[in-house]
């Protein structure tokens, strides 16, 4: 039996994470072996996400600090595993989904993000969402398309300006 004290400390610990995480994603793995369980940690971390298993009642008072905290304690049912994406609300998602693929046992019950929750059927669709990563990237490749034909358009808009000129010296060459 866990001390009091204990709890309350768990329960401090895991609502500070929870109020610092950009994602937060609750897993059911019953039935992963010991193998597994270190594999699908070692995906998470190599992720940049962190995962932890907490007892569900411990949980349930954490989420009381987090928006959408009320209608995540929904899924805190048999085995809970946490999955906590603190950079990236998506990438939990897409380790899980990955993950997922090769091991039915471990499931995707619900996630919050930016107090928005996502139930079981949407990891699919969470997963498939860009990174920031993903969205910087995006974003540098505009840039760098833009930047790069800014030369082209200030050399047109002076050669069209050169060209204006010149016929214009032209006709008051000919008058």
């Amino acid at each position: 039996m866990m001390k009091r004290e204990k709890k309350e400390q768990i329960v401090k610990e895991v609502s500070e994470k929870l109020q610092k995480a950009q994602g937060i994603y609750l897993t059911e793995f019953q039935g992963l072996d010991v193998e597994k369980m270190a594999e699908l940690r070692n995906e998470f971390r190599q992720a940049g996400v962190e995962y932890t298993v907490v007892k569900n009642t411990l949980i349930k008072k954490a989420l009381d600090n987090v928006d959408g905290g009320d209608r995540l304690a929904e899924g805190l049912v048999n085995t809970t595993g946490l999955a906590i994406g603190y950079d990236d609300p998506v990438v939990p998602a897409k380790v899980i989904e990955k993950f997922g693929k090769n091991n039915e046992l471990l499931k995707f019950k619900m996630a919050a993000i930016d107090g928005s929750v996502f139930e079981a059927d949407k990891l699919k669709e969470l997963s498939k969402m860009l990174s920031k990563t993903e969205n910087i990237g995006r974003v540098a490749g505009l840039v760098n398309n833009v930047v790069s034909s800014v030369p082209m358009v200030v050399n047109a808009v002076m050669r069209d300006l050169v060209s204006v000129i010149d016929q214009v010296a032209k006709k008051k060459q000919d008058s």
